[in-house]
């Protein structure tokens, strides 16, 4: 039995349909070389406006993925040091890019939050085999190699963009003096500073000191890094490390705002709306019905403007002329 037209037409729908997800999903991977190409931000660690902005990155939002060299990220530091050659880089509405990681490289919800500084080794011998890798001290590090080989007891580091240079650990006062001005926006009381401090941090490894822009100076490696901080903790309740090169999804590019909160709305797990602004529910709602009634407002227009144009009257004289020929038939 052959299909009837209503089956074709359905068919030929959901091919379109299907097709033009292809296409969009193949664009975005050729633009980011990263797949997903894109991710939803669920939570609120990177919000600068309780109301939600555009141009920073709100639970809600659609970010695209960049693929990117480990190297090639500007941490916070860098790009607030003059004498850089990242001064003034800024992304998502602060200085130094934005990543997405996996937190200490572990199959679970990525984060999204912006590099601070790097730690690089600057002294370190190889690690030798068995119980004590490190038997002259250091930290061990499995990831960086030296004369090819990986795997290295760390006794010194450089930080990128500061002046530390050679020291056994890192101490860097964001003051706007020492380096950039990181303001933590939060009360200041007992001589808390208000501005970030890393002080007196033995990394466990080489990589990237992390924190969500409002997350008021609590890295995410712990208080280790930065007194007070709580930090993230992966499921079997480890502090995170630096985040290191295998670690790393990709560098947050432009931001898709609302349409995101669609996919936590209709999630099982996770917090769902909880964390989404108010305003980016009502934009999305806007949105929404914008789509649906631009059809609405855009058919009869561009009817009109067919009806009124030079060619449709000579199509419609032309066609007169072949009834009254008793070519063509009238309707």
């Amino acid at each position: 039995m052959q299909p009837s037209s209503s089956t074709k037409l359905l068919l030929r729908e959901v091919l379109l349909a299907v097709g033009m997800i292809v296409v969009l999903i193949t664009a975005l991977y050729t633009h980011t070389q990263s797949m997903p190409p894109l991710v939803v931000v669920e939570s609120s660690s990177m919000v600068h406006d309780p109301d939600g902005e555009i141009g920073s990155i709100d639970a809600g939002d659609l970010v695209l993925v960049h693929k990117s060299s480990f190297d090639n990220l500007v941490t916070f530091a860098e790009a607030t040091n003059s004498s850089n050659p990242y001064y003034g880089y800024e992304s998502h509405g602060m200085e130094g890019d934005v990543i997405i990681y996996k937190k200490n490289g572990e199959k679970s919800t990525p984060i999204i939050h912006r590099a601070i500084l790097r730690v690089v080794p600057n002294e370190a011998y190889a690690a030798i085999d068995g119980g004590n890798p490190c038997p002259n001290g250091g930290s061990y590090d499995a990831t960086w190699a030296i004369d090819g080989k990986h795997g290295a007891c760390v006794l010194t580091w450089d930080v990128p963009g500061t002046n530390v240079r050679n020291q056994s650990n890192v101490t860097v006062s964001f003051d706007g003096v020492e380096a950039g001005y990181y303001d933590c926006k939060r009360y200041v009381h007992a001589g808390v500073e208000p501005h970030l401090v890393v002080h007196e941090w033995v990394p466990q490894h080489s990589g990237l000191l992390t924190l969500g822009d409002a997350n008021k100076c609590s890295v995410d490696q712990g208080d280790a890094a930065v007194n007070g901080s709580s930090g993230l903790r992966t499921m079997d309740g480890t502090v995170l490390g630096p985040v290191q090169e295998q670690w790393l999804v990709g560098r947050a590019g432009a931001e898709v705002p609302w349409l995101g909160a669609v996919k936590l709305m209709v999630s099982g797990s996770g917090p769902g709306l909880t964390y989404v602004p108010t305003s980016s529910l009502m934009y999305l709602v806007a949105c929404i019905g914008a789509v649906l009634a631009l059809p609405m407002v855009v058919d009869p227009l561009v009817r009109r403007i067919f009806e009124t144009s030079p060619e449709n009257k000579q199509a419609q004289q032309e066609r007169a002329y072949l009834i009254a020929l008793g070519i063509e038939e009238e309707e």
